[in-house]
């Protein structure tokens, strides 16, 4: 995944020193939505997962670079982010603190910090109550809707249950990792071809939700079969990995350009950042047969970096495909940075 006419990790390095320059609010302690800000900032909706995610990005920066600066970053949000939520990191929201659940536990293993192991532990015993006997299992979206069952809210459990395990070696931890994969697997992952649904019963009617195709739920269902199959060795994890990443690549991969779809803003402006994620971790656990994807996210990366030379913008669009206009929200830009720094890892 390396290209000699791209230094992957000066680039990444350009983008995260201005994520805080663009983004960065001194008063919340926390990330702005918006770069350049809007007017009306303080009605902005707070996004919490967006939060998690902005973590995640600085300890892919302090893994490359080991700059000590990124943890500075990190203990700063972490704990603004705690405060901004009124001195807690449960929510409503089970999806959204799985991931700050996943984010934190990356510091903790770089640091060992017990104040983070407890912020995991505590949002853990929470992400539990997601489960319930509503369609036959699985994990609630939401604590205000705990009927309406999604991908979003069970393949991340799935791996952060399974990373507890090879943390601390609870076996209870691992079993929740398997039954949580196993529901996702038989009630939201397409038999004949792997891919991934989003939900289910999202309005009361059962209904599972087949069109809507993002890239998201696909990256985190390979991303919870490669965390079993680490543990397990049963190969069966694995295929299905490949098996979805296949079917992601004929879904979403312009077969022209190589390129990831544009998902939008908002939320869904986070989508292939994390897809990418988890399609770096398939690359890294089985180099042997994923040139194919390792080729292009470098196609990605170098078509986001031809419109990004200009350090007075920095930013990056929705599309990778285009120069980016206008306002330009946080998740989206987060997307095209860990893009980047993918290839630069």
């Amino acid at each position: 995944m390396t290209n000699q006419a791209y230094d992957w990790a000066e680039i990444a390095e350009f983008f995260q020193n201005n994520v805080y320059r663009n983004y960065a609010n001194e008063q919340t302690s926390i990330l702005n939505q918006w770069y350049p800000v809007t007017a009306n900032t303080a009605n902005d909706n707070f996004y919490y997962w967006w939060q998690a995610h902005v973590i995640d990005v600085l300890v892919d920066g302090w893994e490359r670079s080991g700059d000590s600066k990124y943890l500075e970053k990190i203990n700063h949000l972490a704990h603004g982010l705690k405060a901004y939520n009124g001195n807690t990191f449960r929510h409503n929201y089970y999806d959204d603190m799985e991931w700050t659940a996943l984010a934190l536990l990356r510091v903790y293993d770089h640091t060992g910090d017990e104040w983070y192991k407890h912020e995991v532990m505590d949002l853990w015993t929470d992400i539990r109550t997601a489960w319930n006997d509503n369609m036959g299992g699985g994990m609630a979206w939401k604590k205000d809707q705990l009927d309406y069952k999604n991908t979003p809210a069970n393949a991340p459990a799935s791996i952060l249950a399974a990373r507890l395990y090879t943390r601390f070696g609870s076996e209870d931890d691992l079993a929740w990792a398997i039954r949580i994969y196993e529901w996702n697997r038989e009630n939201l992952v397409d038999p004949a071809t792997g891919f991934v649904w989003d939900g289910m019963n999202r309005l009361g009617d059962g209904a599972i939700d087949r069109d809507w195709e993002f890239t998201y739920c696909q990256g985190v269902f390979i991303g919870a079969g490669l965390e079993l199959f680490a543990i397990t060795q049963d190969n069966r994890y694995l295929r299905d990995a490949k098996r979805t990443a296949q079917a992601s690549m004929e879904r979403f991969v312009d077969p022209v350009t190589g390129l990831l779809p544009d998902e939008g803003i908002d939320d869904t402006g986070l989508f292939k950042g994390i897809f990418v994620r988890y399609i770096k971790l398939l690359i890294d656990r089985s180099p042997e047969d994923t040139q194919e994807w390792a080729n292009i996210l470098q196609r990605n990366g170098e078509r986001l970096w031809s419109f990004d030379k200009d350090p007075a913008a920095a930013i990056i669009g929705p599309s990778w495909d285009k120069k980016p206009e206008g306002p330009v929200q946080l998740s989206v830009q987060l997307s095209g940075l860990m893009l980047v720094e993918a290839l630069a890892r």
